[in-house]
């Protein structure tokens, strides 16, 4: 009966959405899209989340921006150049552009966006991306800016065109309204946001560009996969991202719906606390690792639609290192490393999940109850699981978080955005995504070194070398490599996907 009743629950709910949705959907110049979870945040940088910067993208631009084939192009700046030390760089400004509220944009803008990522009293949850590598932000003249960078990164230019580079309304930033009204300069405005329901994006007349999208965007969202199968099926939503992967077969074989697959960027692991008695040792955290039938869970919860994982960076990256084989499946080596842990009859746990990753907890349950651990699932909505997950060693000890299921993409911006942030000393939680407060200084000079070394070979070699080490300690159990997939109904033209699972609908086009 239980099976059933769950089951009716759904079928209601989605019935609810798909009806809430049929008058808006019916306009022919609104694109209505759903994802799996609602944005985080108004404010680009304050927020790290793939679906949040999917909603933010239309309405916000940095300095530069990345092209549809991934290289750097253009945006608010027109040019730039960099003197022989490649620490000083110059920006010149494209002039006559406004933000949505009608604040001028020019360099003065510029410079107050990245000092209040400069400062560390904000707590801004992008700053980490450039306070690590940027030494200062001054104006010269209206239209020019010049940076100093502390040391060289190669992934500068790539950086500005990611969340913390996103230029905001200093006016709206001082209002202190950024977070919950997004005011930035791209061909799409902030209508209306109803939190919990929907953003509704608007055409800006005052656009210094060209934009070949609808007069209207509108993201909404659900958690239930089935949900977003039903909504998109009948055609009350002209785009799911991600397609939940148990309906991808049915969506494909569906002839008014293209299903778009690609190699992903996504890397899914638990975190794990390494502050927490049993998981401060290597050992216990190398034991859940080979404990992981990461065969069967891809099986089980992605329906082919992934790859086991095998390092922190994922194969689309180009510091990949393919040759990691350190956790083959094997439940006795994982008891024989507890045994001699001192938890010869295993221990108890907790970890933190998301509504759409609950079974993939409860299928790492099973698994790891097979060495005699007792995983406690904790399904958490979006917003409660962010401040759970980004919460400080000691929250997380008074709370008793032991894990976190999440996963991370860097998509093109490149590896030291995918290893910093995660596992970097500097990068611990609330300020970074080191959600399991992993330390270990021999990782730490690696990645700080790698992302100053402009040799393409030498930076690929100390990033081996880095996934060697982070795999050796084993600060998470590595899950999969989720492959990008989103639907779109017949009619829907010009939407573009990066690595990662972000979608680009700024010049979707709606037949």
């Amino acid at each position: 009966m239980e099976s059933t009743f769950k089951h009716f629950k759904v079928l209601t709910l989605a019935g609810c959405i798909v009806a809430s949705l049929m008058s808006s959907a019916a306009l022919a110049s609104q694109l209505v899209i759903m994802q799996n979870e609602p944005p985080r945040s108004m404010d680009p940088g304050n927020q790290t989340a793939t679906f949040t910067g999917t909603v933010l993208d239309p309405m916000y631009e940095g300095l530069t921006r990345l092209g549809d084939d991934g290289k750097i192009i253009p945006a608010l700046a027109l040019s730039w150049s960099a003197d022989s030390s490649g620490l000083h760089w110059t920006f010149k400004l494209r002039p006559n552009v406004k933000f949505h509220d009608g604040t001028p944009f020019n360099a003065d803008a510029v410079v107050e966006n990245f000092q209040r990522h400069l400062d560390t009293q904000r707590g801004l949850a992008g700053s980490g991306k450039v306070r690590t590598f940027i030494q200062d932000v001054k104006k010269t003249d209206d239209l020019t800016v010049e940076f100093q960078l502390k040391k060289i990164n190669p992934a500068f230019l790539t950086v500005l065109a990611s969340g913390p580079g996103l230029i905001v309304s200093p006016t709206a930033d001082k209002a202190g309204s950024i977070n919950n009204k997004a005011d930035g300069t791209g061909p799409y405005k902030l209508e209306q946001y109803k939190s919990g329901e929907y953003v509704l994006e608007k055409k800006n007349s005052d656009y210094w560009g060209k934009s070949a999208g609808p007069d209207e965007i509108k993201w909404t969202w659900s958690s239930e996969p089935s949900v977003m199968n039903m909504a998109l099926q009948s055609g009350q939503v002209d785009i799911i991202n991600p397609v939940p992967p148990q309906f991808a077969g049915m969506l494909k074989n569906n002839a008014n719906v293209n299903l778009k697959q690609s190699p992903g960027a996504a890397v899914f692991w638990v975190d794990l606390n390494t502050q927490s008695k049993a998981l401060s040792d290597v050992r216990v955290r190398q034991a859940l690792n080979f404990a992981t039938d990461q065969q069967a869970l891809v099986k089980a919860i992605m329906f082919g639609y992934a790859q086991p994982a095998n390092s922190s960076l994922a194969p689309v990256d180009a510091n990949y290192d393919k040759s990691l084989k350190d956790y083959p499946y094997d439940v006795q080596k994982a008891k024989d490393l507890l045994k001699a842990a001192g938890y010869p009859d295993g221990f108890s746990m907790s970890i933190a999940v998301q509504a759409p990753d609950a079974r993939t907890a409860q299928v790492l349950q099973g698994l790891w109850a097979k060495i005699g651990v007792k995983l406690n699932v904790r399904q958490m909505e979006s917003g409660v699981w962010t401040k759970a997950a980004f919460a400080d060693a000691k929250e997380k000890a008074q709370q008793g978080t032991d894990a976190v299921l999440a996963s991370w993409s860097s998509g093109l911006y490149g590896s030291d955005l995918q290893l910093r942030p995660l596992y970097h000393s500097a990068s611990f939680a609330p300020g970074g995504a080191n959600l399991g407060f992993f330390s270990d200084k021999q990782t730490d000079d690696l990645i700080d070194t790698a992302a100053s070394t402009l040799d393409d070979a030498k930076r690929k070699d100390l990033y081996f070398q880095a996934q060697k080490q982070i795999s050796g300690l084993a600060p998470q159990v590595l899950l999969f490599y989720q492959d990008d997939l989103y639907a779109s109904r017949k009619n829907i033209s010009g939407v573009t996907m990066q690595p990662g699972g972000q979608i680009v609908v700024r010049d979707a086009v709606k037949n």
